[in-house]
């Protein structure tokens, strides 16, 4: 199975402005821009027949080219990641079976967090789209808790049923713990990790729709498939002592490089 990974990434985030050329610091004093660490990310990653880096952004591209990274340039009209995956395949004429969504604010994305998702995604045909969830540990609920707590939109949760199909996705914390119980329930909650893997068919058809009533509420575009009665198989994936965290607002800066002069890259 031919499988692609593609980074989105874009310079104008109305949360975090120029949010991919953000550096992050290591254990080793190492400086790398955000889109490097995942760009390092997707390469770590066995099997993969290619990495592409897609962008608008001259910038980007320029910061990119300089690290080494294949870049296809793509429509300024892209309003999500998904819809850039589905842009950059059309317009470099990739051939692929699966086209691996790896966001350009998620360096922290282990190589088998991609390698389960390829897994399931060959063992599930029926299967037009999948994403990983991680059972969060107590530092990772603390969080989201904190997050909302301030005001911010930090990551995302998921929830899902029989087959592992998901129900929702949100920003809000769900399912709701009584924080009476938080010391010994947060591990029922999933987090969303932002990784996607698609059949190439089910890109080219996710563009000709608009985006939907919950897509636009909740800013997540994975609910289009959703709101366009596309399942959504969630995968649970393994963190392994390592903790996972996606850059989405400045005060992240600080979580993930702790991170990784905790442990590393990922």
């Amino acid at each position: 199975m031919k499988t692609v990974i593609i980074i989105p990434a874009r310079y104008a985030s109305q949360r975090y402005p120029g949010k991919p050329l953000v550096e992050l610091r290591d254990r080793d004093g190492q400086s790398k821009s955000l889109i490097r660490r995942s760009w390092e990310a997707a390469m770590a990653v066995p099997g993969i027949d290619g990495v592409y880096v897609a962008t608008d952004d001259e910038r980007i591209r320029d910061a990119a080219e300089a690290f080494g990274a294949q870049v296809i340039m793509t429509s300024e009209s892209c309003r999500n990641g998904t819809e850039r995956c589905a842009d950059a395949l059309a317009v470099a004429g990739i051939e692929a079976d699966l086209v691996i969504n790896l966001q350009g604010d998620s360096p922290l994305t282990p190589a088998w967090f991609v390698e389960d998702l390829v897994k399931a995604m060959a063992e599930r045909p029926d299967m037009e789209m999948a994403t990983p969830v991680l059972r969060c540990d107590a530092q990772t609920y603390a969080h989201f808790v904190a997050d909302r707590k301030a005001g911010r939109v930090g990551g995302t949760t998921a929830v899902f049923g029989t087959g592992m199909r998901a129900i929702y996705f949100s920003k809000e914390v769900i399912p709701y713990i009584d924080p009476d119980k938080a010391d010994s329930a947060y591990d029922e909650v999933f987090h969303h990790v932002g990784l996607y893997a698609y059949r190439p068919d089910a890109l080219a058809r996710y563009v000709t729709w608009a985006p939907g009533r919950l897509e636009g509420h909740e800013g997540l575009e994975q609910l289009r498939f959703l709101e366009n009665g596309v399942p959504v198989l969630c995968v649970e994936v393994e963190g392994k002592g390592r903790v996972f965290w996606e850059l989405n607002n400045p005060e992240d800066v600080a979580r993930i490089e702790s991170i990784l002069m905790a442990e590393g890259e990922a």
